[in-house]
C-alpha cells in the first residue's frame, strides 16, 4: 500500500507539476514538501513518534493560534511550512496542529489555504487586463488549474471579466 501510494505521488507530481517548467517556486517548493511528507510517511525512518508529547498535549491557547495565524498572513506569498508557522507561535509542530484544531477547526495548511486562495480572489479582481487565471492560481501555489477553480468555489475567470469591467 505504502509502496503504491508513494509511486502514485512520483507520477502526480511528474505529470502534472513538473510538466511546466515555467512553474513558480511556490508550486515547486509545495511540491517538494508533499512529495517529503508522503516518503516519510511510506518508507521506514526514525521520525515517526506516535504518542504526542506531553507538552505538545496540552491545550494551547488563543495567543498560540493568533501569532501563528499573524505569521501566516504575513507570509502567505512565501514558501511556508508546518514547522516555520510553529516557530513563529513559540511551539512544537504538534501543538500548532491542536491549536488549529481545537480553536480554528481547521489545519495549518488548511488556513494557509484559505488565506491564499483569498489572496488570489483579491487579485483576480484587480487585475490588469492579460492577466491570466492560470497566472494567479501559479502565483499562489495552485498548480492545478482545475483544483484551483474546484477550491475557488466559483468559477475565477468570472472574477477575472468582472475586473475588465
Amino acid at each position: 500500500m505504502a509502496n503504491r501510494r508513494l509511486g502514485a505521488t512520483i507520477a502526480f507530481l511528474r505529470d502534472h507539476v513538473l510538466v511546466d517548467l515555467d512553474a513558480g517556486d511556490l508550486v515547486l517548493a509545495t511540491a517538494v514538501r508533499h512529495l517529503a511528507a508522503v516518503t516519510l510517511a511510506c518508507l521506514p525512518n526514525s521520525t515517526t513518534d506516535e504518542e504526542p508529547h506531553r507538552t505538545d498535549s496540552g491545550d494551547v491557547g488563543g495567543a498560540t493560534l493568533r501569532r501563528a495565524i499573524a505569521f501566516i498572513e504575513g507570509n502567505a506569498h512565501g514558501d511556508i511550512g508546518l514547522a516555520d508557522i510553529a516557530a513563529a507561535a513559540y511551539v512544537t509542530p504538534r501543538a500548532a496542529q491542536y491549536a488549529f484544531s481545537r480553536h480554528a477547526g481547521t489545519t495549518p495548511f488548511g488556513y494557509l489555504r484559505r488565506v491564499r486562495l483569498d489572496r488570489a480572489h483579491a487579485e483576480l479582481r484587480t487585475a490588469d487586463p492579460g492577466t491570466t487565471v492560470s497566472a494567479v492560481a501559479m502565483k499562489w501555489g495552485f498548480a492545478h488549474p482545475g483544483r484551483f477553480a474546484a477550491a475557488y468555489g466559483v468559477p475565477p475567470s468570472a472574477t477575472l471579466q468582472d475586473a475588465d469591467r
